[in-house]
């Protein structure tokens, strides 16, 4: 009936490409299916979800499910080859490793990094640095339209 709730500890889920398939399935055979509801209230008490050795359709589709039902959540998808690209496109964020399969998944990507160990100055450095100027930009646009319109709105009732 219910999910049981998960250890106070961090957790992960790991999901395999039977696991994957068999949700795949409860879903396309009913679309109000509690088999979906069910992974994914255990996909959002988990810390991250680890999906391997799926094919890069099962992939796009978790991340879309997930954009889909948890509008408040943002979506991380990190690949390094071709059959990740989907994925990458799906998601909110799309983070591409130069790896040696190639590059495919670095071009279709918002980030790209060299290895996996630079993700978290990527999110904690840049993202900082990102949302300073975003907040710096914010001011700027609000003080240079107050002084564009300032002069406007005294003249105006100046000239009343």
């Amino acid at each position: 009936d219910q999910v049981p709730l998960l250890p106070p500890k961090e957790s992960c889920l790991v999901v395999d490409t039977n696991a994957l398939r068999g949700v795949e399935e409860a879903l396309e055979a009913n679309k109000n299916c509690e088999v979906g509801q069910l992974f994914l209230e255990l996909a959002s008490r988990v810390k991250s979800v680890i999906c391997a050795r799926v094919s890069p359709k099962q992939k796009s589709k978790i991340v879309a499910m997930v954009k889909e039902s948890l509008p408040d959540k943002v979506t991380l998808s990190i690949g390094d080859g071709a059959n990740d690209v989907p994925m990458i496109q799906t998601a909110h964020i799309g983070v591409g490793i130069f790896g040696l399969e190639g590059q495919q998944a670095v071009n279709s990507s918002d980030y790209a990094i060299g290895q996996f160990r630079f993700l978290k100055p990527l999110m904690l450095v840049h993202g900082r640095w990102n949302l300073r100027r975003c907040s710096l930009l914010t001011c700027y646009l609000f003080y240079k339209n107050a002084l564009l319109v300032l002069p406007q709105f005294c003249l105006g009732v100046r000239s009343l």
